[in-house]
């Protein structure tokens, strides 16, 4: 009778009054090995559970003729065997403790995802396993253990309720997508318990893992000592699942003093952004599923105010500080490129003033002239901060840079406007410049003010492998490229602002 408890096709009661949730759920639950059975409302259920074997219900809460609640409570009445998880959209701690003493074993809050479904199922399922075998095999003794179970899980649920509220308020009311970040790695280390935290970006455009935020306790010195793997960052980032890492599995992979490690991808816009890990460094401590758990939902709320926070009237204001953020720290990994951006995009203004672009078209040079070169934080380091000249092969991944900004920028929400401004400004007037091989009129007109821009700066700035050249040499060098590299136009309009004096005057080394 024990065989056949564990090794029958477990059977899974759906409940929900939208249909098309019960057929995701079946075609999802089906193809995970399970037989699924559905059911309208409470009422429709009852029926079906007069009938069938059912191992498990997960039921939503509002639902016509019969709610969540009271099947709930029918369950726990007529076979306690029978876990059930309440799905609803509106949380509240009354509404919990409810669900609890009417036999429910565990508590999702809509949106709920097919991962977060299969994980309280699986998770239930093994609990009931247990809870069965014990049945039969002790039943007065059971009867104890199960009403002392039940009171812990009441204290627990209650207590991962609170948790749970905790981190979705606190998200809710970050105001800035830089608060969010950096909230995400210090929740991570407080929940968690971790000796460290970081978030990367790492995605389909950014391949190599690019630091945005990290924290280390004073149980470890400094961030590097929890710095993970590039290769198991970019395992999660491909596979689009959260990861655990312990013990004898990651004692090849992880690098000391690292022993057990957590990782879980953070979706924007249904796509992987970038990736969220903690790690502890101490031997009497390892990350759990249920702390794999906690850490998800913590990248999902994440996400989730990032979005919400692209819905308000400051929309270009926080992703663009997002952005901006990741400008800031690109450039502080080359001292003679700092600052770079901001004065392209003074330069590129004044440009703009000059040649009659109206305020909207200012406004994007302003935020593109900013985020020009965001696409470098694709780029290694050994290409990108080389001291001297870039082979054939290193050139060609720099000239990648435009096409992973613009692919950045866009992932995140921003106009199209911006992402080809960003994506055309190494394009030349004449045809040879990159990514596309645009010419004249073919190119935007703010990419040709940007250009121009970017250039000026980026001459008369000195960098890693040369210093700084006078201005007036530079000037020379855009005036013999107008009408080839440069539009004549725009190339009229600096040196004339050159001449009078009304331009920023870049800094270098």
């Amino acid at each position: 009778m024990i065989m056949d408890a564990q090794h029958h096709k477990e059977t899974l009661l759906f409940v929900d009054d939208e249909e098309n949730i019960l057929d995701i759920a079946s075609e999802y639950f089906e193809f995970k090995g399970f037989q699924v059975l559905t059911a309208s409302n409470g009422r429709e259920a009852v029926r079906v559970l007069e009938t069938e074997r059912v191992d498990c219900c997960f039921t939503d809460i509002n639902m016509p003729e019969m709610d969540g609640l009271a099947l709930a409570e029918h369950i726990h009445h007529t076979d306690n065997t029978i876990p059930v998880i309440v799905m609803t959209g509106y949380p509240s701690l009354d509404n919990t403790i409810a669900t609890l003493k009417n036999g429910v074993v565990d508590f999702l809050i809509k949106p709920v995802n097919l991962e977060q479904m299969e994980l309280a199922v699986r998770r239930v399922l093994r609990q009931r396993r247990l809870f069965v075998e014990n049945i039969l095999l002790q039943k007065e003794v059971e009867q104890k253990q199960r009403l002392e179970k039940l009171n812990r899980e009441l204290v627990y649920k209650v207590e991962e309720l609170n948790l749970v509220n905790r981190i979705m308020s606190d998200f809710a009311a970050m105001g800035s997508t830089t608060d969010v970040f950096r909230r995400v790695v210090d929740m991570t280390i407080e929940v968690a318990h971790a000796d460290g935290a970081q978030f990367l970006v790492m995605n389909e455009h950014v391949t190599q893992p690019f630091e945005v935020v990290s924290a280390a306790t004073g149980s470890v010195i400094g961030v590097e000592a929890i710095r993970l793997p590039e290769a198991l960052v970019a395992s999660v980032v491909g596979d689009e699942i959260p990861l655990l890492v312990d013990g004898c599995q990651g004692k090849d992979i992880l690098p000391d003093p690292v022993r057990s490690a957590l990782l879980v991808p953070m979706k924007i816009r249904g796509k992987v952004f970038g990736v969220l890990t903690a790690a502890v460094c101490r031997d009497d401590l390892h990350f759990s599923e249920k702390d794999l758990y906690y850490l998800s939902y913590i990248a999902r709320n994440a996400a989730r105010s990032i979005e919400n926070l692209a819905l308000y009237e400051n929309i270009y204001q926080n992703l663009f500080s997002t952005l901006y953020a990741f400008v800031n720290a690109l450039e502080a990994r080359d001292p003679y490129t700092q600052q770079h951006s901001e004065r392209v995009a003074r330069l590129a203004i004044l440009l703009g003033q000059e040649m009659n672009c109206t305020p909207e078209e200012l406004d994007i040079l302003h935020f593109s002239g900013h985020l020009h070169d965001i696409g470098k934080i694709g780029i290694r380091d050994d290409i990108l901060l080389k001291r001297s000249g870039l082979t054939a092969e290193e050139y060609e991944k720099i000239k990648e840079h435009p096409q992973i900004g613009a692919n950045i920028v866009g992932q995140l929400g921003l106009w199209d406007r911006e992402k080809d401004i960003i994506r055309y400004h190494h394009e030349h007037y004449d045809g040879t410049g990159y990514p596309e091989g645009l010419q004249g009129e073919g190119i935007p007109f703010l990419s040709r003010i940007l250009a121009v821009a970017d250039v000026f700066d980026a001459m008369a700035s000195g960098r890693a492998y040369r210093k700084k050249i006078e201005e007036a040499v530079v000037l020379d060098a855009i005036r013999e490229r107008a009408g080839t590299h440069f539009d004549p136009q725009v190339v009229e309009t600096l040196l004339r602002l050159y001449q009078e004096g009304r331009f920023p005057t870049p800094s270098g080394a």
